[in-house]
Formats: C-alpha cells, structure tokens, sequence
C-alpha cells in the first residue's frame, strides 16, 4: 500500500510538472525519449519510475533542482542534489561573485535575494534608497517587506499598485508551487504583507485569469525629479547546487535616458 501511494506521489507531481509546461503526455514523452506509453504508466502510478528516469523527465520539464529532490523523494530515492548555507566558508567565492555583480550595479540599484525574498547583500545605493542601512540585529531583511514598508521605497512610487498588484499575484502562485514540498513560507510572507501594509483585501485571492504583464515599469519621483526604471533578474548559470540555483539579483535601470541623468544627478556616479 505504501509503494502504491509513493508511485501515486511521483506521478501526480509529474503530471502537474508537465501541466505547468503546457505540454502532452506525447510531447514529453517524445522530448525525453521514452514511450508515451511508459510515460502514461508513471504518472498514474501503474509504473515505478527509476531513479534516472525521474531526473530525466525532470530536466525535460526545466523543473528548478529543489522540486527535482522532491520528485526524488516522492519516488523513494535520495535527493540528488545539495543545498549549501550561503554563509558557509565554502560559499566565500560566490559571495565575492556576487558582490562584484552588486558593485558594478552601482549607481543602480541592486540586491541578491534568496527564495524567500531575504536579502542577501545589496549595494550601497540599494540601501540608501530603500530606507538605509539594516539593522544589524537583523542582517538580511526581507526584501518585500522593506519594499511594501511606508516610509522607504514605497513612498517614492508613483504607481504604487501596478508595481505591488504583480507581485503579491506571483506571491500567490509560489504559494501554490510550494504546497507539493509540503511548505507555507511564501504563504505566511504573503498573509504577513497582506496584514501588516494594509493592502487592498481583495489581493488575498489570486486571479487565476490575470495575465502577467511582460514588463512593469516603476515610476519614481525623487523630488521634482521623475524616474522611470525598470527591474531585471540575474541568476548563476548552469548551478548544481539548491542554493546557488535560487539566488536573484534585481536589478533597478533607468528605462530611458531622461531617467539616467535624473538618477545621476540625485546619486551621482560609480
């Protein structure tokens, strides 16, 4: 009965995997060079997955190696891959990796997150225009929090909603992707955002409809300046380490020339 229930774990998530990528049992099936057949069995449990087969369909499926470990495990199998601590002396390269990348951002805004939204290291003019220096109680503030925070970032929006509405939606779908991995912290990140920054009530519920807009600018005035900018994501490529693989770096830019020189002319620079 247990064996039944594990293939049953692996195969619902396949599907749901395979789901999320919009593809057929015969697309993915023809992408990972197996039988449809085969495929079909797996996911309903009639077939136990290898260990290999499970990470090939894994990889087919771009699943990110945090829900790979969890397919693994779902499967019966150890986990595949490791997830290091960010602060250990092992890490002490790619802290410096990412800190130049911070640097050369400057006079730009720029921040490493971790999955959770926890920042990492930013660069100075990150923290200057984000309601100064953290506390050094508390090293690695949460991002959307210091973000959704009167007083900070927040007060210099123009279009407050349409840079917050976004966001609180992706919130809702991480909640939901983490539900397979049996967590809640996006979800208790999100109910602490919802409860504490006064947001509109009807954010609590996703818009399964909604589209997600390709490209929301972030419109500031600074002053009697205006600046619009615009965010960029950076990740470290081809990581085989949980850790290293969820690490962000956003990026704040001026969208046009206009924007440049106004922000230049308030933070100087680099």
């Amino acid at each position: 009965m247990e064996s039944a229930h594990t293939q049953s774990a692996v195969g619902i998530l396949l599907k749901e995997w395979r789901a999320a990528r919009g593809l057929s049992q015969l697309a993915l099936a023809c992408d990972a060079d197996i039988s449809p057949r085969h495929l079909s069995f797996v996911e309903t449990g009639r077939a136990q997955p290898s260990r290999e087969m499970v990470l090939t369909l894994a990889e087919t499926l771009d699943v990110p190696l945090r829900d790979q470990n969890a397919l693994l495990i779902a499967a019966g199998y150890p986990s595949a891959f490791t997830e290091s601590d960010y602060d250990s002396p092992e890490m002490r390269e790619i802290r410096d990796l990412v800190n130049l990348i911070l640097s050369a951002s400057d006079p730009f805004c720029a921040a490493a997150i971790d999955r959770h939204w926890n920042i990492l290291d930013a660069n100075q003019t990150y923290w200057a225009t984000t309601g100064g220096d953290p506390d050094p109680a508390y090293p690695k503030p949460n991002l959307l929090k210091r973000m959704f925070a009167p007083g900070g970032f927040r007060d210099l929006v123009v279009n407050w909603d349409d840079v917050a509405y976004p966001i609180v939606q992706r919130l809702h779908r991480e909640a939901i992707a983490e539900l397979s991995r049996n967590e809640t912290s996006t979800r208790n990140l999100l109910d602490e955002l919802m409860q504490t920054y006064d947001l509109p009530p009807q954010w609590k519920v996703i818009d399964i409809g909604a589209q997600q807009p390709p490209l929301v600018p972030v419109i500031l005035e600074i002053g009697d300046q205006t600046i619009h900018l615009v965010t960029t994501i950076t990740t470290l490529g081809t990581a085989q380490d949980v850790t290293l693989q969820e690490i962000r770096i956003e990026s704040f830019l001026p969208a046009d020339q206009e924007s440049r020189d106004n922000w230049i002319s308030l933070f100087g620079n680099a």
